[in-house]
């Protein structure tokens, strides 16, 4: 059946996540550190208004672009969080998820040989988008030093002639790294030198423990050149129902529309009056997440020193990135064997790019009961490495 099947499919590595998810279900009695996914329900004012939207009928198709509706409460979020002001008809998509929008900008921008690059360790789906879009992926090798910010010395070494975009995925999944305003600063003015166009992904904006997030959408030039990427999933806690958006220039916004329009049509109506409910009354539940995910982020970094984890502290996200180099074992042997003996799910490092490696991305998006449970285990697991 090769003949049928196209080669850079065919080519593409499967996710490194899902293996440890498949072995975990050979167990009784996981406990899983490993999912992305917030352990909160979806805030029931919300839930009620898609159930409302059901109950009205509201099951049609949209715009392609989304409720109007939508697009304006997106647009005021915006406004209020970033200081970024779009127009909501011509300057804002809603598409299937966050991840819709990073494969929409690709394809919308990229023809064969156009390079785009991408600071590793992070998200999985960057690099498959590009080479999808007939692109070429490079990645930076990002350092814990940095605590795995993106330099200006790492960016301009990245570059060539044929550089069209970078992705800027902060807050980082896995590593929890932010980016503050001075080096933001830094990379606007290397991509306005070199006409670099910036897919900035920053769908846990709203999830930021060190003073507010900041957009490089923000810094004057870089609206016109900035893709800005988010959504419900993380902030909301509503990954289930499928909803992000992308806020960016009109041109390019015009043709990810022209490809969302013939692929997918429109995302999800109900899912998009419970947005709009999520956005004009949801701020005191992002609040309340927000300081459980952070006091869930301060007793993990203080669990792992006092276990002598190595571990920079995280900013951002839900997600902590332990240093396992000490113990002599490659991240997916320590992944592997913590799972087999303790029946603890952690993702190898590796899983977001070969820089990963002598690190293990475990997420907190668990309660505090489920992390003590897990690092009972982990620290019963470390001393049989000594």
């Amino acid at each position: 059946m090769s003949k049928y099947l196209n080669e850079k499919v065919c080519n593409l590595k499967p996710s490194g996540i899902r293996k440890f998810f498949d072995i975990a279900s050979m167990y009784d009695d996981v406990i899983s550190l490993g999912v992305g996914e917030p352990d909160f329900e979806t805030p029931w004012h919300v839930r009620e208004e898609g159930i409302y939207a059901l109950e009205r009928g509201k099951t049609v198709y949209t715009s392609n672009s989304g409720l109007k509706e939508l697009r304006e409460e997106i647009c005021k979020y915006t406004k209020n969080h970033i200081g970024v002001s779009y127009d909501p008809m011509t300057e804002c998509l809603v598409t299937v998820g966050g991840s819709e929008a990073i494969d929409l900008s690709m394809r919308a921008m990229l023809e064969p040989g156009d390079e785009v690059i991408i600071p590793e360790p992070s998200y999985v789906a960057y690099v498959p988008a590009v080479i999808l879009a007939g692109g070429t992926p490079v990645t930076i090798n990002l350092l814990e030093e940095n605590e795995f910010r993106l330099t200006k010395e790492e960016l301009l070494q990245a570059i060539t002639p044929k550089t069209k975009a970078l992705v800027l995925p902060y807050p980082n999944n896995p590593t929890g790294a932010i980016m503050e305003m001075k080096d933001l600063i830094d990379i606007a003015e290397v991509c306005i030198k070199h006409d670099i166009i910036v897919i900035s992904d920053e769908i846990y904006a709203a999830l930021t423990y060190k003073g507010e997030h900041v957009s490089i959408a923000s810094i004057k030039g870089m609206k016109e050149r900035t893709i800005m990427i988010n959504g419900f999933s993380k902030a909301f806690s509503m990954t289930g129902w499928r909803l992000g958006y992308a806020c960016g220039p009109k041109e390019i916004l015009k043709q990810m529309t022209k490809i969302h329009q013939f692929c997918i049509m429109c995302a999800p109506t109900n899912s998009q009056y419970a947005a709009i409910e999520a956005l004009k009354n949801g701020e005191e539940d992002v609040l309340r997440m927000r300081e459980a995910y952070d006091e869930r982020r301060r007793f993990l970094i203080h669990e792992f020193r006092e276990m002598g984890i190595d571990c920079f502290e995280p900013y951002g996200a839900f997600y902590v990135f332990p240093n396992i180099k000490k113990f002599g074992l490659s991240s997916e042997e320590f992944a592997t064997k913590l799972l087999e003996a303790e029946h603890v799910v952690v993702v190898p490092g590796t899983a977001f790019g070969d820089c990963g490696e002598g690190f293990l991305r475990i997420s907190y998006a668990y309660s505090i009961e489920s992390l003590k449970k897990a690092l009972e285990r982990i620290r019963k697991f470390i001393e049989t490495l000594k």
